[in-house]
């Protein structure tokens, strides 16, 4: 929870995971990302990754992206789109997201063979002190209608 009482989400629950399993795509899943990040990143669960003096949230983040990209393309996944937010043209007037980014992996199995190999792992720490909160949204390409 945030100090206004709303709800912060940086980890896919169980349930989530489970769900996406289950909904069987087949073939390349692309991972919508908003990512709002702390002013000040917080390394306070990964102190051994935390810089000697503070660093923002977006330059965390940039840790992460640097320490991910490896183990992201090692695992037959790719970075489509990297691009700066902001405010909504359509949605909440108070919501604002830092960073935009889509992810393709080609497939489910391929993501979550990265996002449980251990190499990753050892560098999330970047992100958990970087991001306030985010959305995953994972999706599959329809045809353009002719």
């Amino acid at each position: 929870m945030t100090t206004s009482g709303t709800m912060r989400y940086l980890q896919p629950t169980q349930k989530a995971g489970s769900e996406l399993v289950q909904r069987d795509i087949e073939g390349s899943v692309i991972m919508l990302n908003l990512l709002r990040f702390r002013e000040v990143a917080d390394y306070g669960a990964n102190p051994e990754l935390a810089p000697v003096v503070p660093i923002s949230g977006a330059e965390a983040f940039g840790r992460y992206i640097q320490h991910t990209l490896p183990f992201l393309r090692g695992t037959g996944g790719e970075v489509i789109l990297l691009a700066a937010g902001g405010p909504f043209l359509i949605g909440p007037e108070d919501e604002k997201w830092d960073m935009a980014i889509l992810v393709r992996q080609s497939s489910v199995a391929s993501f979550l063979s990265f996002a449980s190999h251990d190499g990753y792992l050892a560098g999330l720490g970047h992100r958990t002190a970087a991001v306030e909160d985010s959305r995953l949204l994972p999706m599959t390409e329809l045809p353009l209608p002719a």
